[in-house]
């Protein structure tokens, strides 16, 4: 998809994400955003797609990096729970607990009896934050491996995207089907009918950002609150010009001819 369409249907779908993060603090609902996928599915462009016009203090992202040693002997989901969000926030998770189900099992970072005993407490776990009224969505964003080479080896050429090349993700690259046989259970033990997993097509970025973004809008009930207006005063006196000539003011960034 091109950039000058993909924006073209990205804009009316961003007034229509303002209206959720209005109507969430309106009513005080609260929303929670699980984005999994393989590495360079496109996790944080969507991310980015979804809060760039939101109130970062209304919608967070949680990225969590790897478990403390005092967190790593925390019951598993103890450190995700204090991240949930608050009456009309909207909390964005950039991979979430089902690590545990995915790089953790895969890399062997988690034995098997504790993937094991995830699987078996996760379906209760999402349905005590469904009861207690959180909207939880979970998204797979679904890449083949040849799309993931191709965005591998576009990190490894540009400067500006190699940080994002970890040594895990170099360790993945081998383990293809490792990592497919792990989500295949994953959904086996987590796709349930109070916290159903949706699988969006991302080989094409920028289309699988439009998709996700629109089954999550219309996947919320009725979210049309009027906006407040606003009393905007007028000016008691004429602005005065600013002097700053007493601290150390910089020469302008040099524009080209």
């Amino acid at each position: 998809m091109k950039r000058n369409q993909y924006e073209e249907l990205l804009e009316p779908l961003e007034l229509e994400l303002v209206a959720m993060a209005r109507w969430a603090k309106a009513t005080g609902e609260r929303i929670c955003v699980l984005l999994e996928g393989r590495d360079t599915a496109g996790k944080g462009g969507t991310i980015k797609a979804i809060s760039e016009r939101l109130n970062p203090r209304q919608c967070r992202v949680v990225a969590l990096p790897k478990p403390s040693d005092a967190e790593r002997t925390q019951w598993y989901f103890q450190r995700y729970v204090q991240h949930l969000p608050a009456a009309g926030e909207i909390v964005l998770f950039d991979r979430s607990w089902y690590n545990r189900a995915g790089v953790e099992k895969v890399m062997g970072f988690a034995s098997d009896d504790q993937v094991g005993k995830f699987l078996r407490e996760v379906p209760t776990f999402e349905k005590l934050l469904v009861d207690d009224g959180i909207r939880l969505f979970k998204y797979w964003l679904s890449a083949s491996q040849e799309a993931q080479e191709e965005r591998f080896a576009e990190r490894l050429e540009d400067p500006l995207k190699r940080w994002k090349l970890s040594p895990i993700d170099i360790k993945a690259r081998t383990r293809f089907a490792e990592y497919t046989e792990a989500r295949e259970a994953m959904f086996a033990a987590t796709h349930t009918d109070h916290a159903p997993w949706t699988v969006v097509d991302y080989n094409d970025q920028k289309h699988g950002r439009l998709t996700l973004i629109r089954h999550l809008l219309d996947s919320l009930p009725d979210m049309d609150v009027p906006v407040e207006p606003l009393e905007w005063p007028e000016l008691g006196h004429e602005p005065q010009s600013e002097n700053f000539k007493h601290l150390h003011p910089i020469a302008p960034f040099p524009l080209a001819d």
